[in-house]
């Protein structure tokens, strides 16, 4: 299997990244981001790009691939609508028509998030966006498929780029083995997420919408190489 990545170099994208490489049915990744992984592999192969809102510069570096495993986000945390629809919904939504014209069976997985609302009703501006986001997705192509982890514990040495998320992941840390055992529907982590995603481009999940209890079962389906 062959995958394109967004948003490597992320808390969610680290993760994703770790368990392809670690996956012997992965034989390539392409990470496109405008910041180098700082990995080294094999399998990995980078391509650094400003504007997510046009691709035709990498055009003939997308063809060929099954998947792509789409991390890029921000917190709506300080934001506008304006700007966190520019990255939660022009972002993704350019990277899906730009990749399923190139390849049309790819499997598009997308990073959502738990409490998405797709029916627009949410006083939540995040909420609506993301369902909007998620909606247009589904409609691209029948193996769109959205994830909607809630709470994800990193990859050792990771964190996240937003300040408040690393306090609070930091803070929780020592406490990550006690809420897996104690919400373990609420909880997952950013390995099981990359390990989840790669069950679905293989398998297919029963529906196109995993929420985390979902992820962590098809990641079980999918257990990371030594």
């Amino acid at each position: 299997m062959r995958t394109i990545i967004f948003g490597a170099t992320g808390m969610v994208g680290q993760g994703v990244l770790d368990a392809c490489l670690r996956d012997d049915e992965v034989t390539d990744v392409l990470a496109i981001g405008r910041t180098p992984t700082g990995r080294a592999h094999p399998k990995l192969h980078e391509a650094h790009h400003g504007d997510f809102t046009d691709f035709t510069a990498l055009q003939d570096q997308l063809a060929g691939y099954d998947a792509c495993f789409y991390c890029l986000g921000i917190s709506a945390a300080g934001k506008t609508e304006a700007d966190y629809r520019t990255v939660s919904q022009d972002f993704p939504l350019a990277a899906a028509h730009a990749l399923l014209a190139a390849n049309p069976d790819l499997a598009f997985c997308y990073v959502s998030g738990a409490g998405t609302d797709p029916t627009g009703r949410s006083r939540m501006m995040w909420a609506r966006v993301k369902g909007e986001t998620e909606n247009a997705l589904l409609a691209l192509s029948p193996r769109s498929y959205m994830f909607r982890p809630g709470f994800i514990t990193p990859l050792p040495g990771t964190t996240s780029k937003t300040a408040w998320y690393a306090l609070l992941y930091r803070a929780l840390a020592p406490l990550n083995p006690l809420l897996r055992r104690l919400a373990p529907r609420h909880v997952t982590s950013s390995a099981q997420l990359g390990q989840a995603m790669i069950y679905t481009v293989h398998a297919g999940p029963p529906s196109r919408v995993l929420a985390t209890v979902d992820i962590n079962e098809a990641a079980a389906s999918r257990p990371p190489a030594p």
